[in-house]
């Protein structure tokens, strides 16, 4: 017997009931994109090795899926999409009037450990909003962001900061050291970051460090940096974000890891994930000259929906009534024109395609149906239809109009 071949590990065979909750949650968020005029843009599935490299580092390498093509390039499935959507901005549209409002949803690849909720191929929505630098533009990503994730059905809270703030505690710091920093914030060690400064010799920096990291309103903030240069922006953020009724926390031991973002930054969390539990990350960032362009402010969040979907908990497809057509061999021809009918009122319709008798197709409409559209000898060539309820077991003659406008509005 030939030996059965299973799926690559950390993927997933999605089957029907999953693939269409997740579709319509897809439906839901880019609708939510869409209204506040953002467009889907598309890009390759596979790009250059550097077009990664130039925005993380080589360290990513050990975590990509690379391979070499057949003309010697060095090639990767895509980690993530907001590299590749600057690139074809660089390549295709810098002469767009800016703002520029882009969104996505692609799969993604990384060669990780799988565990809940994080797979070697995953799923991204994302937002880039090119050519804008302003308060606006911050609050309106975090804005965009927090409608996305209500309207997906999910509890969560977001917590903002701004790298300004750390960036000014610690300028007097060299390069190197600021980054160490950023590196034990971004992995919430604040512990680290201590015992870091105190070995540097910084030991006048751990009680702001501190203080700043602990801060949860605009009064803390500006009690450790009263003289901060951002101060009137960051303000400004907030002052729209509350105007909108945006709920969040202010967190400014956000650090995000990556050199190339500048300033606002969030990140959301989802109830019921444990420690996997971030779903959004994002913030204010420039990464169009690491590309062959020029220097370009933009902002923009990605969205892991492989977690909303768990965080949801709900893997049911949505309500879609759906009908069954039971004919007699003299009445098949009759019930495919009635079925034709149905669909074309968009209604998902199935008919008997493997010759089974009148009780076979009974019992498999049962299985996979609401209701039962019955079309029997006596019913040849009538205007009017025998529906059955398949729930409730009720059933009536109705004509073909009456029979959709029940179907559509529910028993």
């Amino acid at each position: 017997m030939t030996e059965m071949i299973t799926r690559p590990r950390g993927t997933r065979d999605l089957l029907p009931d999953e693939t269409e909750a997740r579709r319509a949650v897809e439906v839901v968020m880019r609708k939510r994109a869409r209204a506040y005029g953002y467009r889907e843009i598309i890009t390759p599935a596979f790009e250059e090795l550097g077009l990664f490299t130039a925005r993380s580092g080589e360290g990513i390498i050990d975590e990509m899926y690379t391979f070499t093509d057949k003309g010697g390039r060095k090639m990767t499935l895509r980690p993530e999409i907001t590299a590749p959507v600057l690139r074809c901005y660089v390549n295709e549209g810098r002469s767009i009037p800016k703002p520029i409002k882009w969104f996505y949803f692609a799969d993604c690849f990384r060669y990780e450990r799988p565990q809940k909720g994080r797979y070697r191929q995953f799923w991204q929505f994302g937002i880039e909003l090119i050519g804008a630098n302003s308060a606006s533009a911050d609050a309106e990503i975090i804005m965009v962001a927090d409608d996305i994730l209500h309207a997906s059905g999910i509890s969560y809270t977001l917590h903002i900061g701004d790298l300004s703030l750390m960036r000014y505690l610690l300028s007097d710091l060299s390069p190197a050291e600021q980054k160490m920093i950023r590196t034990f914030l971004d992995k919430r060690n604040l512990e680290g970051a201590c015992d870091y400064l105190r070995e540097r010799g910084h030991h006048e920096k751990i009680t702001p460090l501190q203080d700043l990291t602990a801060a949860r309103s605009i009064d803390e903030l500006f009690a450790v940096l009263p003289d901060l240069p951002e101060r009137e922006r960051i303000l400004q953020m907030f002052s729209i974000l509350d105007s909108q009724g945006v709920r969040y926390t202010i967190d400014p031991s956000i650090a995000r890891g990556l050199d190339y973002y500048t300033g606002m930054v969030f990140e959301g969390f989802a109830e019921g994930l444990g420690s996997e539990n971030q779903v959004i990350g994002g913030g204010a960032y420039r990464l169009a000259h690491l590309f062959g362009g020029t220097d370009t402010p933009s902002c923009g969040f990605a969205i892991g929906f492989d977690r909303v979907m768990v965080a949801r908990g709900d893997l049911q497809p949505p309500n879609r009534p759906r009908i069954f057509v039971i004919t007699t061999k003299e009445t098949q021809i009759q019930g495919l024109s009635v079925a034709r009918k149905l669909r074309d009122a968009g209604i998902c319709t199935e008919t008997d395609i493997s010759g089974k008798g009148f009780a076979g197709q009974m019992s498999l409409a049962a299985k996979v149906a609401e209701f039962a559209i019955i079309i029997g000898t006596e019913h040849a060539g009538k205007e009017t239809l025998l529906i059955k309820d398949l729930l409730t077991g009720i059933q009536e003659e109705k004509p073909l109009s009456a029979v959709i406008d029940q179907v559509k509005e529910g028993r």
